[in-house]
Protein backbone atom coordinates (compact mmCIF):
# COMPACT_ATOMS: atom_id res chain seq x y z
CA UNK A 1 0.00 0.00 0.00
CA UNK A 2 1.48 3.39 -0.93
CA UNK A 3 2.03 5.78 2.19
CA UNK A 4 -0.23 8.60 1.78
CA UNK A 5 0.66 12.13 0.86
CA UNK A 6 0.75 13.59 4.10
CA UNK A 7 3.41 11.09 5.72
CA UNK A 8 5.50 11.65 2.09
CA UNK A 9 5.94 15.12 2.87
CA UNK A 10 6.38 13.98 6.50
CA UNK A 11 9.77 12.24 5.38
CA UNK A 12 10.21 14.27 2.81
CA UNK A 13 11.12 17.06 5.50
CA UNK A 14 12.43 14.82 7.56
CA UNK A 15 15.68 13.90 5.61
CA UNK A 16 17.14 17.07 5.26
CA UNK A 17 16.32 17.89 8.88
CA UNK A 18 18.52 14.84 9.76
CA UNK A 19 20.80 16.08 6.83
CA UNK A 20 21.57 19.81 8.64
CA UNK A 21 21.65 18.22 12.05
CA UNK A 22 24.40 15.89 11.08
CA UNK A 23 26.45 18.45 9.17
CA UNK A 24 26.06 20.90 12.10
CA UNK A 25 27.11 18.22 14.83
CA UNK A 26 30.47 17.37 12.39
CA UNK A 27 31.15 21.24 11.31
CA UNK A 28 30.77 22.59 15.11
CA UNK A 29 32.09 19.44 16.99
CA UNK A 30 34.71 19.06 14.74
CA UNK A 31 36.28 22.45 15.15
CA UNK A 32 35.81 22.71 18.84
CA UNK A 33 38.02 19.79 19.41
CA UNK A 34 41.02 21.17 16.70
CA UNK A 35 41.07 24.51 17.84
CA UNK A 36 41.67 23.03 21.17
CA UNK A 37 45.19 23.99 22.52
CA UNK A 38 46.88 20.41 23.19
CA UNK A 39 50.17 22.46 22.75
CA UNK A 40 53.22 19.72 24.87
CA UNK A 41 55.89 21.94 26.56
CA UNK A 42 59.29 20.89 27.20
CA UNK A 43 61.52 22.80 29.98
CA UNK A 44 62.78 25.79 29.72
CA UNK A 45 60.32 26.35 26.49
CA UNK A 46 58.73 29.82 25.93
CA UNK A 47 55.25 30.24 26.55
CA UNK A 48 53.43 33.17 25.58
CA UNK A 49 51.31 35.35 27.58
CA UNK A 50 48.78 37.35 25.23
CA UNK A 51 47.06 40.48 26.44
CA UNK A 52 43.85 40.46 25.08
CA UNK A 53 41.52 43.60 25.99
CA UNK A 54 40.51 45.98 28.40
CA UNK A 55 36.81 47.07 29.57
CA UNK A 56 34.43 48.39 32.40
CA UNK A 57 33.64 45.59 34.72
CA UNK A 58 29.81 46.56 34.71
CA UNK A 59 29.38 46.56 30.82
CA UNK A 60 31.45 44.02 29.27
CA UNK A 61 30.54 44.03 25.98
CA UNK A 62 32.62 47.54 25.91
CA UNK A 63 35.96 46.96 25.49
CA UNK A 64 39.16 48.33 24.32
CA UNK A 65 42.43 47.04 22.91
CA UNK A 66 44.73 46.67 26.05
CA UNK A 67 47.53 49.28 25.10
CA UNK A 68 44.39 51.77 24.80
CA UNK A 69 45.59 52.45 28.45
CA UNK A 70 48.70 53.98 28.87
CA UNK A 71 50.64 49.89 29.87
CA UNK A 72 54.21 49.44 29.41
CA UNK A 73 54.51 48.78 25.32
CA UNK A 74 56.01 45.92 23.67
CA UNK A 75 59.12 46.51 21.19
CA UNK A 76 57.71 47.34 17.17
CA UNK A 77 55.80 45.08 15.47
CA UNK A 78 54.54 42.88 17.87
CA UNK A 79 52.69 39.80 17.60
CA UNK A 80 49.13 39.55 16.91
CA UNK A 81 47.21 36.47 16.91
CA UNK A 82 43.87 36.04 14.99
CA UNK A 83 41.32 34.20 15.28
CA UNK A 84 37.75 33.23 13.34
CA UNK A 85 35.31 35.19 12.28
CA UNK A 86 33.01 34.61 15.96
CA UNK A 87 36.11 36.26 17.82
CA UNK A 88 36.75 38.85 15.90
CA UNK A 89 32.80 39.47 16.26
CA UNK A 90 33.54 38.77 20.06
CA UNK A 91 36.25 41.76 20.08
CA UNK A 92 39.05 39.74 20.34
CA UNK A 93 42.76 41.04 19.82
CA UNK A 94 45.86 38.86 20.99
CA UNK A 95 48.34 40.10 21.13
CA UNK A 96 52.48 39.22 22.91
CA UNK A 97 53.41 41.02 25.56
CA UNK A 98 56.90 39.36 25.40
CA UNK A 99 57.11 38.64 28.74
CA UNK A 100 59.49 35.90 29.31
CA UNK A 101 58.24 33.13 30.91
CA UNK A 102 59.54 29.32 30.56
CA UNK A 103 58.22 26.57 31.15
CA UNK A 104 58.36 24.77 34.12
CA UNK A 105 61.16 28.18 35.36
CA UNK A 106 59.80 29.86 38.34
CA UNK A 107 59.96 33.21 38.71
CA UNK A 108 60.48 35.49 41.54
CA UNK A 109 60.21 39.11 40.82
CA UNK A 110 60.74 39.54 37.07
CA UNK A 111 60.88 43.49 35.47
CA UNK A 112 59.17 44.03 32.98
CA UNK A 113 59.35 47.87 32.45
CA UNK A 114 59.72 51.73 34.19
CA UNK A 115 56.58 53.35 34.02
CA UNK A 116 56.80 57.28 33.74
CA UNK A 117 53.67 58.99 34.95
CA UNK A 118 52.39 62.42 33.58
CA UNK A 119 49.47 64.16 34.11
CA UNK A 120 47.84 62.48 30.94
CA UNK A 121 48.92 58.79 32.22
CA UNK A 122 47.62 59.81 35.63
CA UNK A 123 43.86 61.02 34.13
CA UNK A 124 43.91 57.77 31.62
CA UNK A 125 44.73 55.27 35.04
CA UNK A 126 42.21 56.84 37.13
CA UNK A 127 39.31 57.54 34.54
CA UNK A 128 39.80 53.44 34.19
CA UNK A 129 40.12 52.71 37.97
CA UNK A 130 37.05 54.89 38.84
CA UNK A 131 35.40 52.87 36.16
CA UNK A 132 36.02 49.42 37.29
CA UNK A 133 38.66 48.86 34.28
CA UNK A 134 39.58 45.18 34.01
CA UNK A 135 41.69 43.17 31.85
CA UNK A 136 41.96 39.92 30.16
CA UNK A 137 45.06 37.76 29.28
CA UNK A 138 46.04 34.35 27.94
CA UNK A 139 48.44 31.33 28.40
CA UNK A 140 48.28 28.37 26.58
CA UNK A 141 44.40 29.37 25.51
CA UNK A 142 43.44 29.57 29.09
CA UNK A 143 42.45 32.96 30.32
CA UNK A 144 43.17 35.52 33.21
CA UNK A 145 41.55 38.29 34.48
CA UNK A 146 42.53 41.01 36.57
CA UNK A 147 41.29 44.77 37.83
CA UNK A 148 43.70 47.80 36.64
CA UNK A 149 43.85 49.20 40.53
CA UNK A 150 41.55 49.91 43.48
CA UNK A 151 40.70 53.40 44.92
CA UNK A 152 41.56 54.52 48.37
CA UNK A 153 38.25 53.85 50.51
CA UNK A 154 39.00 57.80 52.59
CA UNK A 155 39.52 59.38 49.69
CA UNK A 156 37.71 58.98 46.44
CA UNK A 157 40.72 61.37 44.79
CA UNK A 158 43.18 58.87 45.33
CA UNK A 159 43.63 56.33 42.55
CA UNK A 160 46.24 53.07 42.96
CA UNK A 161 48.00 51.17 40.29
CA UNK A 162 48.70 47.75 40.60
CA UNK A 163 52.12 47.09 40.06
CA UNK A 164 53.03 43.64 40.47
CA UNK A 165 51.41 40.73 38.81
CA UNK A 166 51.79 37.00 40.41
CA UNK A 167 51.16 34.47 37.77
CA UNK A 168 50.23 31.15 39.03
CA UNK A 169 50.53 27.79 36.34
CA UNK A 170 49.36 24.35 37.08
CA UNK A 171 50.58 21.94 35.29
CA UNK A 172 50.42 17.97 34.48
CA UNK A 173 53.61 16.62 33.03
CA UNK A 174 54.20 18.34 29.78
CA UNK A 175 50.84 20.24 29.54
CA UNK A 176 49.62 23.63 31.17
CA UNK A 177 45.85 22.56 33.00
CA UNK A 178 45.39 25.78 35.28
CA UNK A 179 46.70 29.34 35.30
CA UNK A 180 45.47 32.53 38.14
CA UNK A 181 46.52 35.92 38.38
CA UNK A 182 47.03 38.05 41.62
CA UNK A 183 48.17 41.50 41.60
CA UNK A 184 50.14 42.93 44.31
CA UNK A 185 51.89 46.50 45.47
CA UNK A 186 49.28 49.27 44.55
CA UNK A 187 51.20 52.64 43.98
CA UNK A 188 49.33 56.28 44.41
CA UNK A 189 48.85 57.57 40.93
CA UNK A 190 51.16 61.04 40.62
CA UNK A 191 52.23 63.01 37.81
CA UNK A 192 56.03 62.66 37.74
CA UNK A 193 56.39 59.27 39.64
CA UNK A 194 57.89 56.12 38.05
CA UNK A 195 56.92 52.97 38.59
CA UNK A 196 58.68 49.77 38.22
CA UNK A 197 56.00 47.25 37.07
CA UNK A 198 57.52 43.36 37.78
CA UNK A 199 55.88 40.16 37.58
CA UNK A 200 56.82 36.92 39.01
CA UNK A 201 55.45 32.86 37.88
CA UNK A 202 55.30 29.93 39.92
CA UNK A 203 54.79 26.09 38.59
CA UNK A 204 52.89 23.84 40.68
CA UNK A 205 51.77 19.90 39.73
CA UNK A 206 48.63 18.80 39.48
CA UNK A 207 46.97 15.64 38.62
CA UNK A 208 43.74 17.25 36.78
CA UNK A 209 43.63 15.86 33.28
CA UNK A 210 44.04 18.39 30.25
CA UNK A 211 40.37 17.17 29.01
CA UNK A 212 39.10 18.88 32.19
CA UNK A 213 41.17 21.84 32.58
CA UNK A 214 38.26 24.26 31.50
CA UNK A 215 35.96 22.94 33.76
CA UNK A 216 36.63 25.37 36.62
CA UNK A 217 35.87 28.25 34.67
CA UNK A 218 32.10 27.09 34.44
CA UNK A 219 31.81 28.52 37.69
CA UNK A 220 34.85 30.90 37.71
CA UNK A 221 34.31 33.56 40.91
CA UNK A 222 36.11 36.62 38.61
CA UNK A 223 32.69 37.32 37.07
CA UNK A 224 29.61 37.68 39.46
CA UNK A 225 26.41 35.59 38.56
CA UNK A 226 23.81 38.00 38.92
CA UNK A 227 21.12 35.93 38.52
CA UNK A 228 18.18 36.44 41.34
CA UNK A 229 16.48 33.26 41.35
CA UNK A 230 13.93 34.07 44.07
CA UNK A 231 12.79 37.17 42.13
CA UNK A 232 12.51 34.60 39.25
CA UNK A 233 10.36 32.27 40.84
CA UNK A 234 8.13 35.23 41.93
CA UNK A 235 7.53 36.22 38.41
CA UNK A 236 6.76 33.43 37.17
CA UNK A 237 4.59 32.28 39.88
CA UNK A 238 3.14 35.35 39.34
CA UNK A 239 2.26 34.77 35.72
CA UNK A 240 0.56 31.60 35.88
CA UNK A 241 -1.62 33.50 38.92
CA UNK A 242 -2.64 36.02 36.47
CA UNK A 243 -3.24 33.70 33.36
CA UNK A 244 -5.26 31.76 35.62
CA UNK A 245 -7.26 34.96 36.89
CA UNK A 246 -7.82 36.21 33.30
CA UNK A 247 -8.64 32.90 32.03
CA UNK A 248 -11.42 32.21 35.11
CA UNK A 249 -12.51 35.95 34.40
CA UNK A 250 -12.88 35.13 30.66
CA UNK A 251 -14.71 31.77 31.18
CA UNK A 252 -17.46 33.36 33.01
CA UNK A 253 -18.33 35.73 30.71
CA UNK A 254 -17.95 34.23 27.50
CA UNK A 255 -20.49 31.56 28.97
CA UNK A 256 -23.32 32.17 27.42
CA UNK A 257 -21.38 33.43 24.21
CA UNK A 258 -20.11 29.83 24.13
CA UNK A 259 -23.65 28.07 24.71
CA UNK A 260 -25.14 30.30 21.90
CA UNK A 261 -22.53 29.38 19.06
CA UNK A 262 -22.86 25.60 19.91
CA UNK A 263 -26.53 25.70 19.15
CA UNK A 264 -27.71 22.84 16.72
CA UNK A 265 -28.70 23.33 12.76
CA UNK A 266 -32.46 24.10 13.38
CA UNK A 267 -31.49 27.55 15.51
CA UNK A 268 -29.42 28.78 12.48
CA UNK A 269 -32.01 31.92 11.75
CA UNK A 270 -31.92 32.69 15.22
CA UNK A 271 -28.35 32.67 15.92
CA UNK A 272 -27.83 34.34 12.74
CA UNK A 273 -30.04 36.78 13.38
CA UNK A 274 -28.68 37.75 16.59
CA UNK A 275 -25.15 37.56 15.47
CA UNK A 276 -26.65 40.48 12.91
CA UNK A 277 -27.27 42.40 15.74
CA UNK A 278 -24.09 42.06 17.52
CA UNK A 279 -21.22 44.48 17.37
CA UNK A 280 -18.03 44.98 18.96
CA UNK A 281 -15.41 41.69 19.54
CA UNK A 282 -18.20 39.34 19.03
CA UNK A 283 -17.91 39.65 15.18
CA UNK A 284 -14.46 38.25 15.21
CA UNK A 285 -15.51 34.73 14.65
CA UNK A 286 -16.73 35.72 11.15
CA UNK A 287 -12.85 36.45 10.61
CA UNK A 288 -11.22 33.69 11.63
CA UNK A 289 -11.00 31.80 8.26
CA UNK A 290 -10.30 35.48 6.43
CA UNK A 291 -6.79 35.71 4.99
CA UNK A 292 -5.04 38.54 7.26
CA UNK A 293 -4.53 42.03 5.33
CA UNK A 294 -0.87 41.65 5.13
CA UNK A 295 -0.25 37.99 4.28
CA UNK A 296 2.89 38.10 2.97
CA UNK A 297 4.96 40.37 6.02
CA UNK A 298 2.91 37.61 8.52
CA UNK A 299 4.08 34.84 7.11
CA UNK A 300 7.50 36.11 6.88
CA UNK A 301 7.19 36.79 10.57
CA UNK A 302 5.94 33.00 11.65
CA UNK A 303 8.80 31.22 9.61
CA UNK A 304 11.44 33.28 11.30
CA UNK A 305 10.20 33.04 14.29
CA UNK A 306 9.83 29.05 13.67
CA UNK A 307 13.63 29.56 12.45
CA UNK A 308 14.79 31.21 15.05
CA UNK A 309 13.35 28.94 17.72
CA UNK A 310 14.86 26.12 16.34
CA UNK A 311 18.34 27.83 15.88
CA UNK A 312 18.04 28.75 19.64
CA UNK A 313 17.10 25.03 20.76
CA UNK A 314 20.52 23.47 18.27
CA UNK A 315 22.67 25.61 19.70
CA UNK A 316 22.00 24.59 23.10
CA UNK A 317 21.63 21.32 22.51
CA UNK A 318 25.34 21.45 20.74
CA UNK A 319 26.48 23.57 23.78
CA UNK A 320 25.26 20.32 25.97
CA UNK A 321 27.16 17.82 23.83
CA UNK A 322 30.28 20.09 22.38
CA UNK A 323 31.50 22.18 25.02
CA UNK A 324 31.42 25.09 23.08
CA UNK A 325 32.55 27.14 25.89
CA UNK A 326 36.20 26.09 25.16
CA UNK A 327 37.00 28.29 21.96
CA UNK A 328 36.68 31.98 22.16
CA UNK A 329 34.01 33.03 19.76
CA UNK A 330 32.93 29.71 19.38
CA UNK A 331 29.01 30.85 20.71
CA UNK A 332 29.30 33.53 18.05
CA UNK A 333 30.41 31.07 15.36
CA UNK A 334 28.10 28.15 15.95
CA UNK A 335 25.02 30.93 16.11
CA UNK A 336 26.03 31.95 12.52
CA UNK A 337 26.39 27.82 11.18
CA UNK A 338 23.41 26.86 12.84
CA UNK A 339 21.27 30.43 11.43
CA UNK A 340 22.18 29.93 7.94
CA UNK A 341 21.89 25.54 8.02
CA UNK A 342 17.94 26.37 9.87
CA UNK A 343 17.43 28.47 6.73
CA UNK A 344 14.94 25.77 5.04
CA UNK A 345 12.80 25.94 8.47
CA UNK A 346 11.86 29.62 8.23
CA UNK A 347 11.29 28.94 3.90
CA UNK A 348 9.21 25.75 4.60
CA UNK A 349 7.19 27.26 7.49
CA UNK A 350 6.24 30.74 5.76
CA UNK A 351 5.58 29.25 2.15
CA UNK A 352 3.06 27.10 3.85
CA UNK A 353 1.21 29.08 5.33
CA UNK A 354 1.35 31.73 2.43
CA UNK A 355 0.34 28.99 0.35
CA UNK A 356 -2.73 27.65 2.66
CA UNK A 357 -4.19 31.41 2.93
CA UNK A 358 -4.14 31.70 -1.29
CA UNK A 359 -0.95 33.92 -1.81
CA UNK A 360 0.31 33.91 -5.26
CA UNK A 361 3.26 36.05 -5.14
CA UNK A 362 5.54 33.11 -3.85
CA UNK A 363 8.64 34.30 -4.86
CA UNK A 364 8.04 37.87 -3.32
CA UNK A 365 7.48 36.00 -0.20
CA UNK A 366 10.47 34.05 -0.36
CA UNK A 367 12.99 37.16 -0.66
CA UNK A 368 11.07 38.61 2.12
CA UNK A 369 11.20 35.74 4.45
CA UNK A 370 14.90 35.28 3.29
CA UNK A 371 15.79 39.01 3.84
CA UNK A 372 13.62 40.65 6.80
CA UNK A 373 15.77 39.08 10.06
CA UNK A 374 18.98 40.14 8.52
CA UNK A 375 18.04 43.57 6.82
CA UNK A 376 17.18 44.12 10.47
CA UNK A 377 20.52 42.97 12.18
CA UNK A 378 22.53 44.63 9.65
CA UNK A 379 20.96 48.07 9.72
CA UNK A 380 21.10 47.56 13.70
CA UNK A 381 24.59 46.42 13.56
CA UNK A 382 25.47 48.77 11.49
CA UNK A 383 24.36 51.86 13.73
CA UNK A 384 26.42 50.47 16.64
CA UNK A 385 29.41 49.48 14.60
CA UNK A 386 29.66 52.93 13.40
CA UNK A 387 29.39 53.96 16.90
CA UNK A 388 32.39 51.46 18.24
CA UNK A 389 34.26 52.75 15.30
CA UNK A 390 33.73 56.27 16.60
CA UNK A 391 34.85 55.00 20.39
CA UNK A 392 37.50 52.90 19.17
CA UNK A 393 36.30 49.74 20.94
CA UNK A 394 37.13 46.10 20.19
CA UNK A 395 34.07 45.19 19.50
CA UNK A 396 33.89 47.60 16.60
CA UNK A 397 34.24 45.79 12.51
CA UNK A 398 35.51 47.24 9.66
CA UNK A 399 33.01 48.39 7.12
CA UNK A 400 34.89 46.49 4.18
CA UNK A 401 34.83 43.50 6.46
CA UNK A 402 31.20 43.37 7.10
CA UNK A 403 30.44 44.16 3.59
CA UNK A 404 32.11 41.28 2.71
CA UNK A 405 30.69 39.39 5.18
Amino acid sequence: MLPSSSAARGRGLGRPLLLCLAIALASLLAPASASESDHKYKAEEPVKLWVNKVGPYNNPQETYNYYSLPFCQPSENPIHKWGGLGEVLGGNELIDSQLEMKFLRNEEKGFICTLELDSKKVQQFADAIENSYWFEFFIDDLPLWGFVGETDKNSENKHYLYTHKNILVKYNENRIIHVNLTQESPKLLEAGKKLDMTYSVKWIATDVSFARRFEVYLDYPFFEHQIHWFSIFNSFMMVIFLTGLVSMILMRTLRNDYAKYAREDDDLESLERDVNEESGWKLVHGDVFRPPQSLMFLSALVGIGTQLAALILLVIVLAIVGMLYIGRGAIITTFIVCYALTSFISGYVSGGLYSRNGGKNWIKAMVLTASLFPFLCFSIGFALNTIAIFYRSLAAIPFGTMWCS
